[in-house]
Parts: C-alpha cells; sequence; structure tokens
C-alpha cells in the first residue's frame, strides 16, 4: 500500500538475502521486524545460549527457551511470525577462519554484535566482499546506528580506528542496558535494512545517528571516509581477516602467558583460602551488586574510588580483584600494578563463576 514501495520494493524484500549477527537484544527486534516485512532469507549466527539475564532485553526468545541455542529459538520464533521467511540459523562462532564465506551468501549484513573482535571483523569482510553494514551498538542509556558501505562511504574504522583492549570494555550483560533502548536500536537497523533493499529513503551512510534514551534526544553526526583507513582508504594495510589479539599487539603466546600468571580460577582460589593462604579480595563491583550477592571475607571497593583509596591496601598482600564476569576486575588489576602493586591477579569468570562452582548459595544476577 506504500506507493514508494509498492510490488516490486515487497519483491525485492522477498528475493533479499540478509544475514544478521546475533540473536541478542539488537537481533531480537531486527529480526522480528525482518521477517514481519517479508525478507526471503535471514541468515542468523550466533553460538551463545538462552539465559534468564538475557529476557529483559532480548524479546524474540521467552522462558521456555532458557538454555536453547539462540538460533534455534529465534528460528522457531520466526516461522511462527512468517513462515515464508526462510530461516538459516548459525550456530557457530564468527572467526577470521569463516567470516569472509558466511557473509558472502548475503546481500546486507546487520550487525547485532556486543563485542568488539566480532564488530572490526565483520567489517573488515564487508568492505573487501563490497557489502552495506547495517550498525548498531547499545550500552546502558544511549545506542548509536548507522550504515556502513565502503563505495559510497566511512568504513566503521574511519569511524573507530582502533579496538579498545578487550577486557577494559564491559558489554551489556557487564555494564547493564535499559531493556527498551536495545528494542529501539535494533528497530532502526531493520528500518534502514528494510530501505536498503527496497531503494526508498535516505539510509545512513556517513551519518552517525546518537539517541540518548533518558534524555530521549537524538543527535546526528557526519562521518566522512578516511582516506588512512587501513582497510577502505586510499593505501590500505590490512587486506585479510586478522584475529584480534593480533591487531591489539597482543600475541598468541603473549595472552596465554598473561592469562596464566594474571587469573585466579574460582576452584583454585577456594582451595587456596581454605588452607589459610594469606589473600586480599578486593571487590569492585558497585554496592547495589555487593548487597546482592558477595564473597566472605572480601573488600569492597568500588572501581571508580579505587585510585583514591590506594592507601587502604597492603601493596605486599598477595591480590584478588572481582567483579561480575571479569572486565572490571582486570581494569582494576591494571590499575593497581601501575601503582607498583606486584602481586595481583583477577577472578576468572567472576562472582558468577564463584556461584556456579564453589558457593551456589550466591545470587546470581
Amino acid at each position: 500500500m506504500l506507493p514508494e514501495i509498492g510490488r516490486g520494493g515487497q519483491e525485492r524484500l522477498a528475493a533479499a538475502r540478509v544475514l544478521l549477527i546475533g540473536a541478542g537484544g539488537l537481533g531480537s527486534p531486527a529480526a522480528l521486524y525482518l521477517a514481519a516485512a517479508g525478507v526471503g532469507t535471514l541468515g542468523l549466527i550466533d553460538f551463545d545460549r538462552v539465559d534468564l539475564t538475557n529476557l529483559q532485553r532480548q524479546v524474540l526468545h521467552g522462558t521456555s527457551a532458557i538454555g536453547r541455542p539462540k538460533v534455534a529459538s529465534a528460528a522457531e520464533r520466526i516461522a511462527d511470525l512468517n513462515p515464508g521467511v526462510r530461516v538459516v540459523p548459525i550456530e557457530q562462532r564468527l572467526s577470521a577462519a569463516n567470516a569472509r564465506a558466511i557473509l558472502g551468501d548475503y546481500d546486507i549484513v546487520v550487525d547485532g554484535t556486543d563485542n568488539f573482535p566480532t564488530r572490526y571483523l565483520v567489517n573488515d569482510i564487508c568492505v573487501w566482499l563490497g557489502k552495506p553494514l547495517v550498525y548498531g551498538s547499545i550500552l546502558r542509556f544511549e545506542g548509536q546506528a548507522s550504515v556502513f558501505y565502503a563505495p559510497e562511504g566511512p568504513c566503521y574504522r574511519c569511524l573507530y580506528a582502533e579496538p579498545p583492549p578487550p577486557e577494559l570494555v564491559p558489554n551489556c550483560a557487564e555494564g547493564g542496558v535499559l531493556g527498551v533502548l536495545p528494542g529501539i536500536v535494533g528497530s532502526l537497523q531493520a528500518l534502514e535494512a528494510i530501505k536498503w533493499v527496497t531503494g526508498v529513503g535516505e539510509s545512513l551512510v556517513g551519518r552517525l545517528l546518537l539517541f540518548d534514551a533518558l534524555r530521549v534526544r537524538f543527535r546526528e553526526l557526519r562521518v566522512s571516509k578516511d582516506p588512512e583507513c587501513p582497510v577502505c582508504g586510499e593505501h590500505p594495510t590490512i587486506t585479510e581477516p586478522i584475529d584480534y589479539a593480533a591487531f591489539c599487539g597482543v600475541t598468541a603466546d603473549r595472552a596465554g602467558a598473561d592469562a596464566v600468571t594474571s587469573r585466579a580460577l574460582a576452584q583454585e582460589l577456594a582451595g587456596n583460602r581454605a588452607t589459610d593462604m594469606p589473600l586480599v579480595l578486593l571487590d569492585v563491583r558497585e554496592p547495589w551488586e555487593w548487597e546482592i550477592a558477595h564473597i566472605a571475607g572480601a573488600m569492597p571497593l568500588p572501581l571508580g574510588q579505587l585510585p583514591d583509596r590506594l592507601r587502604e591496601i597492603d601493596p605486599r598482600a598477595d591480590l584478588v580483584t572481582i567483579c561480575h564476569h571479569g572486565a572490571r576486575a582486570e581494569k582494576a588489576r591494571q590499575l593497581l600494578e601501575a601503582a607498583g602493586f606486584t602481586q595481583v591477579r583477577t577472578l576468572s569468570g567472576g562472582i558468577d563463576e564463584w556461584a556456579q562452582q564453589v558457593d551456589a548459595s550466591l545470587k546470581r544476577y
């Protein structure tokens, strides 16, 4: 009924092959609206399983799907919504080894990832294959959306040339997100994909849309193509898929060595404490998290207060930093080592892994 789309636009949707990377917070609304619009083939790639803590934002799944692969749950929901859509579930982790082959089968890619390694990898492959990439990201109360298409505009690396160290960046599970926010941003991504396929309207190529949920305010920034971009610039220096650790300047050997020397496993730490080994556990989570659950004997010291409270910590002590899953604990470890502390480890998997492997009485969140 929309004259801008009409029969021809609907036929283009029916013939389109759209790849959705991630069936989580962003992927949930994007998948639902793409399927409802009549996209002919919808590829879904995700290697994770549905968890109870996902459901406040990942509305594609329900409580009956807890423990199931997300792609299986998503495929079932989409089939119920629109059985005319051919869903291609891909239950695997996207990597430098398989990304080119997977993305090569689709016309347009919608990025619903929540981590930088995949985001940079997907961007690079889309540049080399000449495919449009519908970008979205969310955290707490803020979201972003754009379309990256190197033949006509910038790519993701033109905006953010290099990724930060992975251990220093929280995802939604670590940093939190208002559940409605991915619904808004994911819907915008579906909108951009539908517009691209049907050829209507003005795409977000060259524009970065910023959304502030607390003030319900949209802002738009112009993004120009960077002639020195290492992937889409005039003299590209990155021409093949690379692994994230190598891109950050950390070799596999060094990464492995760091993992061994700077992380304490939950069961190992529990055994050390049982033998009265002198340890100081620094819990760097927020006070509200401490109230939900904490390890007996740990010292509450929120990460934001750590630089001003270093004098409270014995520099000779064997320290173990703790957070929810590990990202903030790693930040704390690096901060402490920079301040001169020499015996610092992080609790691998955080208090969540401790609750699963050591103390089942602790509440998980």
